[in-house]
């Protein structure tokens, strides 16, 4: 088959390895005349995709291969759902290419640069159980060669040189990374790159990499589309496909973002990566000149928006039951769960849901089993709240060995006189009050009105037996640092604001809940609140070495009583210390005396900190050291300097106070040891560094709302169960253990995420389900002592294939992140990066010799479950967290690695891989809210990639909850006036930190948008403006861009390239 390499005959003689690494060459190809189809392939040679292959729909015959599906039970991906849909795009303009070019193609055509006409007319069936897929064209802009102007893009290509943003040219690759003294060439490290090919220095510039900047008047104008009546802008470079072109060949048309890809029997299968790895054929003759090698096409390579789509379609129409034990929908799927014996997902996530029954099977697939757990997390609009059960003063029923709780798993016998525990199998006698007898399937005549014994979820209340101390509503005590750093910065008045937004907007606290305020600097400033004064009193203890709470009443109370005095002490707070010159806080006393203040109810402590503390109890050095950045004893520096933080967190937790860090850091502030107060108690830590007011403010306030207002409880201890044959091997997130069993958490809130490492202690019977019980004991906020218990059923099985089918990457990165960060404490960053690399090898690998035998050599083959694992992976290296180079900061770097330590499964995502929606060409439905959901319906969205954005488009980034606006170069007039009420880029104000209120459709459509992708910052999110070309905050926009070659590290292609690789190195038969 003409334009498509086929592999080299089975028992082909294979080049040698070059000194310097595998150095692949494009196989030689055969032409045919129209119509001539291809001979059959020689006796004993394999099909070049025995498992089914086919071209991606719509795409040019000579292109590269598409994305099949090799996994059984895998449906086609259709359309997008109503609240993703695809960006509609323009018809593809003529595509104008470079003198040199075009006379290249015309004097030279090789195998791989035939004229598109012939190649259409040959063309390969499509497979018949698969239906073919609409892909839609997405424009590119290619410029004329030195067509950008002085301080244009090709300025800011030269500012983000230097922090490897470069614009890259098509083929190009990274440098290769510098030699260390013990580096191993068998894996694939994230900063390793092929050579640059002669061939590729000659493509175009804006092929690939930053578009640049061209002829203005071939542009489409904003939105784009036919009907609305705005005029094009003026500025556009040529439109044509932004694909990796192999040679001259004519590119396969980019389908726009969300659109579904083309999909085949087999695994998930790289299209390009054959033609850019195979080995080149015995009798390959000479070309007159040397082809420039193909490379992956990156719009065919998968990514969550695909998935995304697809998963959206097959839940999001009808109600999710949880007694479907194998398939979860994904984190980021919006649907509706109805409670049938198996918790929601949204509470507790499997890495797998099919547990193998062996460590032997496990070990084989290298896959990581483990779950995360958020037992407080969110529900639905549309689920049922959970049920509350009052069992009296003799507690729930439980089992007698294994102090299981009851649930839908249990098995009653004997007529109903005894239960069987589905963890342990001890059969149990059941009490005399609680006997009922059963049907004819053996199941008790009153299940359906028990909740216990029908849902996976439920609340028991707590007996005497596990209350210690009387519950009490929960206490929040705001501690502010008032020294010359945090009043100048602007940090004290917008503390103060958000602690005022935080108590008297939106929700509000729970009943009975009661605050208390703190200001501190050299001493610690201590506020009488009581409702019978008319303005707040202050009383000041100079003396921090021996620290006691003046106030006895007064210093905690209700915020509704005594709103009076509170709001007019937070806002005099900025003038009230205005002429403060005290540089030293401490924040050490400031613990002391919260937990007097608090060792009799428990609660939270918000602490906000602009300064390192040199000064009082827990007074720290300055011992940041540069030249230690980058090596490997930059761990020393994440390591605390001594164990007083820690010894107070570890007294926080045992009176049940939760502590939060807010740090505002101008200068080193030593992190990894103050994060302790945060990292032990369940807390959360917030860094916001180089604070400015007008641009921080907004995100500042929408953090203190969400961290006060958000569900929270208090004094908890979490356990989990699982059936015999499997134990919980370690624990992973911002909690305590004083044992290897129980969980400690001073607080515990409705985004606190609890991850668990499972091991095999025996052989599990593939013919019973697997069970899991997380256990919650926790006070609510409102003083109440519960229970909370969720159940899990999952399948056992002894097939290899099962495991990758049922494998559940979004939960699998969450653990592996969790565990990365947790080991970056004591283990160097390089062998971390090793590691995730390796790891992502050995899965590949293994699905690859297990599961897909038959396929190819030269073909990449990925699980469908786990096909986003390299992608992922590559995100968490490009992360500050994990991520080589001098230039993180160490204080952000381990605001990074606790951050990754506390995030849920779906935040982490988030994080790992950005939402960016555009807002240039939104339909009539895009921005605007579902009636069927209620939800605000989200465009197509684009891909984190630089080519795919449109210089005249606007597109809407969030990633780890921060929101930038990216705007093109040649962005309408039209458009900056509906979105920003400007009339030109030059006059968008980079100051503006707030979508203005306009009464425009797209203004109001743009700004449900922010609230949509931010739903915990409604009202308060904080946009950063990145105008191209122009402004120097598109530098960390462009480092967010996860798929391009930046941050050290290869690109999304060029990881996948080497993944390849390293996976063919392992599955090649060794030499005796």
């Amino acid at each position: 088959m003409s334009g498509y390499p086929q592999p080299p005959p089975m028992g082909a003689s294979r080049p040698p390895m070059p000194a310097g690494g595998y150095q692949p060459q494009p196989p030689q190809q055969q032409q045919f005349a129209p119509g001539q189809r291809p001979p059959p392939p020689p006796p004993g040679s394999q099909p070049p995709m025995s498992q089914g292959w086919r071209p991606p729909a719509g795409s040019a015959p000579g292109a590269p291969g598409a994305i099949g599906v090799q996994q059984p039970g895998f449906p086609p991906s259709g359309g997008a759902p109503a609240q993703y849909r695809p960006i509609p795009q323009p018809q593809q303009q003529q595509q104008q290419q470079p003198q040199q070019l075009q006379q290249l193609q015309q004097g030279v055509q090789t195998p791989q640069m035939r004229p598109q006409q012939q190649q259409q007319q040959q063309q390969m069936p499509p497979m018949q159980s698969y239906p073919q897929l609409q892909q839609q064209q997405r424009p590119a802009y290619m410029s004329p060669p030195n067509s950008q102007a002085p301080g244009g893009m090709a300025a800011l290509t030269q500012q983000m040189g230097g922090m490897n943003v470069a614009q890259q040219q098509p083929g190009m690759q990274s440098p290769p990374p510098g030699v260390h003294k013990q580096q191993r060439t068998r894996r694939a490290y994230a900063t390793a790159s092929p050579v640059p090919n002669a061939a590729a220095a000659a493509a175009p510039a804006g092929a690939a990499g930053f578009p640049p900047v061209g002829n203005e008047a071939q542009l489409r104008g904003y939105p784009g589309a036919p009907q609305t009546g705005y005029p094009p802008s003026s500025g556009a470079p040529v439109s044509g496909p932004q694909t990796f072109v192999p040679g001259a060949q004519a590119p396969a048309p980019v389908p726009a973002p969300g659109s579904p890809y083309a999909r085949s029997p087999g695994g998930t299968q790289i299209p390009g990566a054959n033609q850019h790895l195979q080995y080149p054929q015995q009798m390959a003759q000479p070309a007159p000149l040397e082809p420039q090698r193909p490379r992956i096409d990156p719009s065919h390579l998968p990514t969550p928006i695909s998935v995304h789509v697809h998963n959206q379609e097959m839940y999001g129409s009808e109600p999710y039951s949880t007694s479907a034990k194998t398939f979860v929908p994904n984190i980021h799927t919006e649907y509706t769960a109805i409670d049938e014996g198996n918790s929601n997902p949204r509470f507790m996530r499997l890495t797998m849901n099919n547990i193998p029954n062996t460590a032997e099977l496990l070990k084989v697939s290298h896959l990581p089993l483990g779950l995360v757990v958020q037992p407080l997390a969110d529900l639905a609009p549309s689920e049922e709240p959970i049920k509350l059960i009052d069992f009296g003063e003799e507690g729930p029923i439980r089992c007698l060995r294994c102090k299981t709780y009851i649930n839908p798993y249990m098995t009653f016998i004997n007529g109903g006189k005894h239960f069987v525990c589905n963890m342990c199998r001890h059969e149990n006698p059941v009490p005399e009050d609680y006997f009922c007898n059963l049907d004819m399937m053996g199941r008790r005549l009153d299940r359906e009105m028990r909740p216990e014994l029908r849902n996976g979820t439920v609340e028991f209340v707590a007996t005497k037996d596990f209350i210690a101390r009387e519950p009490v509503p929960a206490s929040f005590v705001f501690a502010i640092d008032v020294t010359w750093n945090a009043v100048q910065s602007g940090m004290v008045a917008q503390a103060a604001a958000a602690i005022k937004a935080a108590l008297y907007s939106g929700s509000g606290l729970a009943h009975g809940a009661k605050v208390g305020i703190i200001t501190f600097d050299r001493s610690v400033h201590f506020y009488s609140l009581s409702p019978l004064l008319e303005q707040a009193q202050m009383m000041v203890v100079p003396d921090i070495a021996d620290m006691f709470v003046p106030i006895h009443e007064g210093f905690v109370v209700d915020p509704n009583e005594s709103r009076h005095v509170i709001e007019p002490l937070l806002d005099s707070l900025p003038s009230m210390f205005a002429k403060n010159h005290t540089a030293e806080p401490v924040i050490g006393a400031v613990v002391q005396a919260a937990h007097e203040a608090l060792r009799a109810r428990g609660g939270k402590l918000f602490v906000f900190q602009s300064a390192l503390p040199t000064f009082g109890p827990g007074s720290l050095k300055q011992r940041d050291d540069a030249k230690l950045h980058n090596t490997d004893k930059e761990k020393t520096l994440y390591e605390p300097q001594d164990s007083f933080y820690r010894d107070w967190a570890i007294k926080l937790v045992e009176e049940g106070i939760c502590c939060s860090l807010y740090l505002f850091p101008a200068a080193f502030m030593d992190a990894a040891t103050l994060s302790q107060l945060s990292t032990l108690t369940g807390g959360e830590l917030y860094s916001y560094p180089a604070f400015e007011g007008g641009r921080d403010g907004k995100r500042l306030a929408a953090d203190v709302r969400a961290d006060v207002n958000r569900t929270f409880g208090s004094n908890a201890v979490l356990r989990i169960r699982t059936s015999d044959g499997l134990r919980v091997d370690e624990h992973y997130g911002n909690l305590y253990m004083r044992n290897h069993v129980d969980v400690e958490l001073a607080g515990v809130t409705s985004d606190s995420a609890i991850a668990a490492v499972l091991q095999h202690d025996g052989k599990l019977d593939e013919t019973q389900d697997v069970f899991f019980q997380v256990a919650l004991l926790y006070t609510t906020s409102d003083g109440q002592r519960r229970i909370r218990v969720h159940n899990l059923a999952i399948p056992c099985t002894t097939l290899i294939g099962n495991l990758f089918k049922y494998s559940d990457v979004d939960t699998s990165m969450n653990v592996v992140a969790k565990i990365a960060v947790s080991e970056a404490l004591t283990t160097p960053l390089r062998d971390i990066r090793e590691k995730l690399s390796d790891q992502c090898v050995q899965i590949h690998t293994a699905y690859r010799r297990n599961c897909a035998t038959h396929s190819s050599p030269a073909q990449l083959i990925l699980s469908e479950s786990y096909k986003l694992s390299p992608l992922y992976t590559l995100s968490l290296l490009k992360s500050p967290a994990i991520r080589g180079g001098a230039d993180v900061p160490i204080d952000q770097r381990i605001f990074h690695m606790c951050l990754l330590r506390q995030l849920s499964v779906r935040k982490s995502l988030d994080y790992l891989y950005p939402t960016i929606a555009p807002l240039h060409n939104l339909s009539e439905t895009e921005g605007a809210v579902d009636p069927a959901t209620g939800s605000v319906v989200l465009p197509g969205l684009a891909r984190a990639s630089y080519p795919t954005l449109d210089p005249a488009g606007a597109y809407l980034m969030s990633s780890g909850g921060s929101l930038t606006l990216w705007l093109g170069r040649q962005v309408s007039s039209s458009l900056l006036q509906d979105l920003l009420g400007v009339s030109s880029i030059e006059s968008v104000d980079i100051n503006l930190h707030q979508l203005p209120e306009l009464s425009s459709p797209l203004n109001q459509k743009a700004r449900a948008i922010v609230d949509k992708l931010l739903p915990a910052r409604a009202g308060f999110a904080s946009i950063q403006i990145a105008r191209q070309g122009l402004d120097r905050a598109e530098v960390p926009f462009a480092l967010m861009l996860v798929e391009d070659r930046n941050n050290d590290n290869m690109s999304y292609v060029d990881f996948l390239c080497a993944i390849h690789r390293q996976i063919q190195i392992e599955i090649r038969p060794k030499n005796n």
